[in-house]
Protein backbone atom coordinates (compact mmCIF):
# COMPACT_ATOMS: atom_id res chain seq x y z
CA UNK A 1 0.00 0.00 0.00
CA UNK A 2 1.52 3.18 -1.06
CA UNK A 3 1.42 6.36 1.68
CA UNK A 4 -0.27 9.45 1.37
CA UNK A 5 3.00 11.17 -0.05
CA UNK A 6 3.46 8.34 -2.67
CA UNK A 7 -0.01 8.81 -4.24
CA UNK A 8 0.19 12.71 -4.32
CA UNK A 9 3.39 12.34 -6.27
CA UNK A 10 2.03 9.87 -8.79
CA UNK A 11 -0.84 11.63 -9.06
CA UNK A 12 0.81 14.70 -9.93
CA UNK A 13 2.45 13.28 -13.05
CA UNK A 14 -0.72 11.44 -13.80
CA UNK A 15 -3.00 14.02 -13.81
CA UNK A 16 -5.38 14.94 -16.03
CA UNK A 17 -4.88 11.51 -18.43
CA UNK A 18 -4.59 9.07 -15.23
CA UNK A 19 -6.76 9.10 -12.04
CA UNK A 20 -6.00 6.22 -10.35
CA UNK A 21 -4.03 7.57 -7.84
CA UNK A 22 -6.12 10.40 -6.40
CA UNK A 23 -9.19 8.23 -6.29
CA UNK A 24 -7.19 6.69 -3.69
CA UNK A 25 -6.36 9.45 -1.70
CA UNK A 26 -10.32 10.48 -1.98
CA UNK A 27 -11.14 6.70 -1.12
CA UNK A 28 -8.72 7.10 2.22
CA UNK A 29 -10.28 10.32 3.34
CA UNK A 30 -13.66 10.46 1.66
CA UNK A 31 -15.35 9.24 5.02
CA UNK A 32 -13.36 11.37 7.33
CA UNK A 33 -14.04 14.52 4.85
CA UNK A 34 -17.86 14.29 4.65
CA UNK A 35 -18.34 13.51 8.55
CA UNK A 36 -16.20 16.63 9.00
CA UNK A 37 -18.45 18.52 6.78
CA UNK A 38 -21.40 17.25 8.36
CA UNK A 39 -20.74 18.23 11.66
CA UNK A 40 -19.44 21.19 11.45
CA UNK A 41 -22.40 22.36 8.78
CA UNK A 42 -25.33 20.58 10.53
CA UNK A 43 -26.42 18.85 7.95
CA UNK A 44 -26.23 15.97 4.96
CA UNK A 45 -27.06 18.01 2.04
CA UNK A 46 -24.96 20.47 2.36
CA UNK A 47 -21.75 18.45 3.98
CA UNK A 48 -22.42 16.10 0.62
CA UNK A 49 -22.37 19.48 -1.87
CA UNK A 50 -19.19 20.88 0.12
CA UNK A 51 -16.96 17.43 0.28
CA UNK A 52 -17.80 17.18 -3.70
CA UNK A 53 -16.60 20.82 -3.80
CA UNK A 54 -13.84 19.71 -2.13
CA UNK A 55 -12.54 16.42 -4.17
CA UNK A 56 -12.87 18.57 -7.19
CA UNK A 57 -10.39 21.06 -5.58
CA UNK A 58 -7.89 18.52 -4.60
CA UNK A 59 -7.94 17.11 -8.38
CA UNK A 60 -7.34 20.47 -9.72
CA UNK A 61 -4.81 21.70 -6.74
CA UNK A 62 -2.73 18.67 -6.51
CA UNK A 63 -0.48 19.61 -9.34
CA UNK A 64 0.04 23.58 -7.30
CA UNK A 65 0.31 21.33 -4.14
CA UNK A 66 3.93 21.38 -2.97
CA UNK A 67 4.21 19.02 0.08
CA UNK A 68 5.71 21.54 2.60
CA UNK A 69 2.74 20.30 4.70
CA UNK A 70 1.55 16.59 4.93
CA UNK A 71 -1.47 15.74 2.35
CA UNK A 72 -3.76 15.09 5.19
CA UNK A 73 -3.19 18.85 6.44
CA UNK A 74 -3.74 20.66 2.68
CA UNK A 75 -6.75 18.15 2.41
CA UNK A 76 -8.44 19.79 6.15
CA UNK A 77 -7.44 23.02 5.37
CA UNK A 78 -8.98 23.10 2.25
CA UNK A 79 -12.04 21.25 3.73
CA UNK A 80 -12.06 23.88 7.23
CA UNK A 81 -12.05 27.11 4.44
CA UNK A 82 -14.86 25.37 2.13
CA UNK A 83 -16.87 24.75 5.47
CA UNK A 84 -16.34 28.25 6.42
CA UNK A 85 -17.18 29.22 2.80
CA UNK A 86 -20.41 27.45 2.76
CA UNK A 87 -21.32 28.17 6.46
CA UNK A 88 -21.39 31.98 5.90
CA UNK A 89 -23.56 31.70 2.46
CA UNK A 90 -26.03 29.66 4.55
CA UNK A 91 -25.84 32.31 7.13
CA UNK A 92 -26.16 35.76 5.06
CA UNK A 93 -29.44 33.12 2.99
CA UNK A 94 -30.82 33.17 6.41
CA UNK A 95 -30.41 36.87 7.21
CA UNK A 96 -31.82 37.71 3.69
CA UNK A 97 -34.88 35.54 4.37
CA UNK A 98 -35.60 37.02 7.69
CA UNK A 99 -35.28 40.40 6.33
CA UNK A 100 -38.00 39.73 3.77
CA UNK A 101 -40.26 37.94 6.04
CA UNK A 102 -42.95 39.06 8.23
CA UNK A 103 -41.89 37.57 11.30
CA UNK A 104 -37.86 38.34 11.42
CA UNK A 105 -36.38 36.03 13.77
CA UNK A 106 -33.76 37.32 15.71
CA UNK A 107 -29.52 36.76 14.04
CA UNK A 108 -27.28 34.22 15.19
CA UNK A 109 -24.49 35.67 16.68
CA UNK A 110 -20.51 34.31 15.14
CA UNK A 111 -20.23 32.05 17.83
CA UNK A 112 -23.63 30.75 17.59
CA UNK A 113 -23.63 27.06 16.17
CA UNK A 114 -25.79 25.89 13.19
CA UNK A 115 -28.45 23.68 14.04
CA UNK A 116 -26.95 20.20 14.44
CA UNK A 117 -29.04 17.05 13.92
CA UNK A 118 -30.56 15.45 17.26
CA UNK A 119 -29.75 12.29 16.70
CA UNK A 120 -25.79 12.34 17.20
CA UNK A 121 -24.89 12.70 21.00
CA UNK A 122 -21.59 14.00 19.62
CA UNK A 123 -23.38 16.54 17.56
CA UNK A 124 -25.46 17.03 20.80
CA UNK A 125 -22.39 18.06 22.76
CA UNK A 126 -20.66 20.33 20.25
CA UNK A 127 -23.51 22.55 20.18
CA UNK A 128 -22.53 23.74 23.70
CA UNK A 129 -19.66 25.17 22.54
CA UNK A 130 -18.46 28.45 20.16
CA UNK A 131 -18.18 27.89 16.64
CA UNK A 132 -14.45 28.25 16.97
CA UNK A 133 -13.89 25.68 19.40
CA UNK A 134 -16.41 23.33 18.07
CA UNK A 135 -14.06 23.62 14.63
CA UNK A 136 -11.11 23.20 16.83
CA UNK A 137 -12.75 19.92 18.23
CA UNK A 138 -13.76 18.57 15.24
CA UNK A 139 -10.17 18.79 13.46
CA UNK A 140 -8.81 16.81 16.67
CA UNK A 141 -11.41 14.30 16.84
CA UNK A 142 -13.13 13.47 13.49
CA UNK A 143 -10.20 14.61 11.11
CA UNK A 144 -7.88 13.28 13.81
CA UNK A 145 -5.13 15.80 13.19
CA UNK A 146 -2.13 16.86 15.59
CA UNK A 147 -2.82 20.62 16.97
CA UNK A 148 0.46 21.99 15.27
CA UNK A 149 -1.59 20.93 12.21
CA UNK A 150 -4.44 22.26 13.66
CA UNK A 151 -2.96 25.60 14.23
CA UNK A 152 -1.64 25.97 10.65
CA UNK A 153 -5.13 25.21 9.13
CA UNK A 154 -7.11 27.94 11.38
CA UNK A 155 -3.76 30.60 11.23
CA UNK A 156 -4.26 29.98 15.24
CA UNK A 157 -0.57 29.98 17.64
CA UNK A 158 -0.40 26.34 18.93
CA UNK A 159 -0.36 27.63 22.58
CA UNK A 160 -3.83 29.29 21.26
CA UNK A 161 -4.97 26.32 19.47
CA UNK A 162 -4.06 23.49 23.19
CA UNK A 163 -6.00 26.50 25.23
CA UNK A 164 -9.11 26.79 23.47
CA UNK A 165 -9.34 23.21 23.20
CA UNK A 166 -8.45 22.08 27.00
CA UNK A 167 -11.16 24.99 27.54
CA UNK A 168 -14.03 23.04 25.36
CA UNK A 169 -12.87 19.94 26.75
CA UNK A 170 -13.53 21.61 30.34
CA UNK A 171 -16.46 23.51 29.41
CA UNK A 172 -18.06 20.15 27.61
CA UNK A 173 -17.36 18.17 30.93
CA UNK A 174 -18.16 20.61 33.11
CA UNK A 175 -21.96 20.87 31.38
CA UNK A 176 -22.35 17.18 31.00
CA UNK A 177 -20.62 15.61 33.69
CA UNK A 178 -22.34 12.45 33.77
CA UNK A 179 -24.06 11.53 30.43
CA UNK A 180 -22.22 9.86 28.64
CA UNK A 181 -20.35 10.87 25.24
CA UNK A 182 -20.82 7.97 23.13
Amino acid sequence: MLSDEELVERARVELFTVTRAYEELMRRYQVTLYNVCARYLGNERDADDVSQEIMLKVLYGLKKFEGKSKFKTWLYSITYNECITQYRKEKRKKRLVDALSLNPTEEASEDEAPEIPEDNSLDRWLRGVNRIDREIIILRFVADLEFQDIAKIMHLGLSATKMRYKRAIDKLKQSYSGESLL
